[in-house]
This record gives C-alpha cells, structure tokens and sequence, in this order.
C-alpha cells in the first residue's frame, strides 16, 4: 500500500484517513517519549481490525509536515513497533512491513521515517484501550454490539467461512505448481486465476486483489505457518503412561516433531510418527502373526478429521498427538462444529472447513506402509471416518475410544492401545 516515494509523499500531502495514519516522533534522551506504546498498538490493532492501513512515524498528523527521524535513532523506533505488535496487542500481528524510508520535506530536503505497513487480519485484535476499528481518518472503540457481529463475521459461524478468507500478505506466486497439479484435470480452467478461483484456493480481497485462501494456504503452500504459525502438529511419544513417567536417568519424551508442511504431508507424518513409536505385538495362537498397538486406519481417520475439521481461527492453539505406552491422546483446536454435540459424532456429518475438505477429497491418498486401505483420496465425505475410528479401535483393543470437549474450545480423542502388557 502506498508502495512508491511519490504515492507515500502525495497521501501525507491529504492528510489522515482510512488507511493512513501519521505520528510525530519525540524521544526523551535515548528513549522514545511519544507516541506512547499504548497509543502505537491502539492505532495498528484498529488497521489490522479494519482493512488494513499505513502508520508512518516521523510526520506531522497535526501539520502534515515531514520532520523526519535522526538515523542514528531509526533502530529504537523499529524497535518499538516490533515490540508493540508482539507484546501489546492480542493475539500478536502477524505480518506487519516495517520499512526505512527517506522523504523530502518541503524545503526538499531528504529525511528518514518509517512506514509501518498493517494488513487486514484474519483475528480480531485486542490493545491496551481495548477493542478498535478505523473509522475515517481515526481510531474508534467498538461497541458491544459492533464487537459481537466483527466476531460473528470472523468465526466458524459466518457466511464466508473461515478457510475462504483471503490470506493477507501471501500472493498466488506463494502458491506450489507442483502442489497445484493434483487438482488439475482435462476439464480444468486454462485461466490460472479462474482455476483457483473457482476450486476455493484463491479469492479476491476487498482490492480486488487476488490471493490465496486459507484452505488455498494449506494445501499448496509449501510452509503454511508463513501465514498460519500454529498450523501444524506438535507430536511427542512419551515413555510410559503419563507426563511424569521416566526416571532421572530416562528420558520422559522417546521422540518428538514439529510436523508441518501442507496439510497433505501433515496427515501422512503425523501417521508414520505412530506407525514408527508404536509397539508390535507377537500373537502365536495360529501361527505368528504381528499384531500393532493401533489400527492404521483408524488412526489415519483420525488425524485427518483433526487437520480437516479444527478451528484454524483460534490464535496460538495446533493440534497435538501425544503418544504413551497404553493410548494415544489427539488434541484439535475448536467446540464441535454447528448443533453437533460428542454424542452425535459416530451419527452426524458436518464440516468447519468446507472448502478445506473439498479440496481433501481431491487428493490422492500417498502410497505409504503404514496403510493398507481401498480408499483413493485423503477424504471421502461420506461420514465414514468417526465410526472406522470408534470400530477398528475397538476391535482391537476391546475399548471404545473416547471423546471429549474441552472447555467448549478443543476436542480431545483417546485411542486405547492393544497388548499394552
């Protein structure tokens, strides 16, 4: 936004606005006295509430005039701004452009400021004055009302899903060709942007610039937590049975990983982290035969569902896997979508991530070790996944798995383990 010297210096000549905002900086010996941290976060978190908007610190808001910054001064106030995005406003901004820039005065002369450059988030952002938009040329406090439809908009519940929102900051250029190919066929749009517009991978954002969507995010970029930091799963196997098991000597965590990457590549490796840390038992009662802790299947339904139907807008929650000697634990952020409750699982079928899922059912399921089904694709949309889950599990184990909700914001599963003696 504002991207050219020339563009820049014109907008300040206007003065304030929906996008813009101007402040003078003072510094009191070293320190930078004004704007004060409170002021600077209430002003970002009320762009990145909004649409998105430009702060240049070292003009003028009252005269417009461009007084600049002292160079030797530029790194106290990037500084600040980074400090302020990330410890005054909740949940942090995510992919603000904090630039160096000179200006000419009007004597034209040649000074420094900088431009701080905030996009529309896809959160809702609290600051120390508590909750603002851009209303005009200024900051406005929301309003119960106007906060209670701003979260409606944002959530699970909104017309434009979540996973149909645009991705601010990423471009169809941040898109993979070679995870993109999966979903061309014969019939496929000639026209890229037709293409991925119509699959739900990219929209058009209020500037009529396109970009991908979340789900487009998920499945064709190659790091997803660019955009999304908490899209991933955390897995830990852990000796014994609880956190607390293992002795000064052992170590509690037998192996753990960060498992990102596309959403594809995340049902696949969080499946070989079990496959791998599980325990195989030998049955000798007609012949050896090998016997897992865990079905594959299931637990393949499982991970998918997790990545397929979590609450992607829930800031600084990822799905965890934990693994110990008689269960496997799977965490996945959210309340169980619409009117379902746990109960209704194995019987109902609803998706949080239409165009998430859609785009699931179009990949090919990877050829791995660790599965051995008839299935093709990653998902079916046939509600099949909760009782392969509930019935392999138990077949195996002679315990029925178990759901809960935890604190109406995360869903937890719980896989008994088979021959745990």
């Amino acid at each position: 936004m504002f991207d050219s010297i020339h563009e820049l210096s014109d907008k300040i000549a206007l003065g304030e606005s929906t996008y813009l905002e101007l402040k003078e900086v003072r510094f009191a010996g070293e320190r930078v006295a004004g704007p004060s941290r409170d002021r600077l976060a209430d002003e970002l978190a009320a762009f990145a509430n909004s649409r998105g908007g430009v702060l240049v610190l070292g003009v003028s808001d009252r005269t417009r005039e461009i007084v600049g910054i002292d160079d030797s001064r530029l790194d106290s106030v990037v500084d600040l701004v980074r400090h302020v995005c990330t410890e005054s406003i909740d949940p942090p901004l995510e992919n603000v452009l904090v630039d160096r820039l000179r200006l000419p005065t009007a004597a034209a002369e040649r000074v420094s400021v900088v431009k701080v450059e905030v996009p529309r988030s896809l959160f809702i952002h609290r600051s120390p004055g508590g909750y603002f938009n851009r209303l005009a040329d200024s900051k406005r406090q929301m309003s119960t009302d106007f906060l209670a439809r701003m979260l409606q908009q944002r959530s699970q519940t909104r017309l434009v899903r979540f996973d149909e929102q645009p991705v601010a900051g990423a471009t169809v250029e941040s898109l993979s060709s070679d995870l993109l190919a999966p979903f061309r066929s014969s019939r496929s749009d000639a026209d890229d942007d037709t293409f991925l517009q119509k699959l739900g991978i990219a929209t058009s954002g209020e500037a009529g610039i396109l970009r991908p969507t979340v789900a487009g995010v998920l499945v064709a970029s190659v790091e997803p937590r660019r955009w999304l930091p908490n899209a991933y799963i955390q897995a830990v196997a852990y000796r014994g049975v609880s956190l607390q098991a293992g002795s000064s000597r052992e170590p509690y965590q037998l192996d753990a990983s960060d498992i990102d990457g596309p959403v594809t590549a995340q049902v696949a490796d969080a499946c070989r982290f079990v496959f791998k840390n599980m325990k195989t038992a030998a049955v000798k009662s007609i012949g050896r035969r090998d016997e897992p802790q865990y079905d594959m299947a299931a637990v393949f339904e499982a991970i998918t569902n997790a990545v397929a139907h979590r609450d992607y807008s829930i800031h600084g929650s990822k799905i965890r896997l934990r693994l110990f000697e008689d269960r496997l634990e799977l965490y996945s952020p959210g309340a169980v979508v619409n009117s379902m409750s746990v109960d209704s699982l194995r019987y109902r079928q609803a998706a949080r991530n239409e165009t998430l899922c859609s785009l699931l059912a179009k990949c090919a399921l990877p050829r791995a070790d660790w599965l051995e089904t008839a299935r093709t694709h990653i998902m079916e949309k046939r509600g099949e996944g909760v009782p392969i889950i509930l019935d392999n599990s138990t077949a195996l184990s002679g315990r029925e798995p178990r759901y809960r909700l935890i604190d109406d914001s995360e869903l937890s599963l719980t896989i008994y383990a088979a021959h745990t003696d």
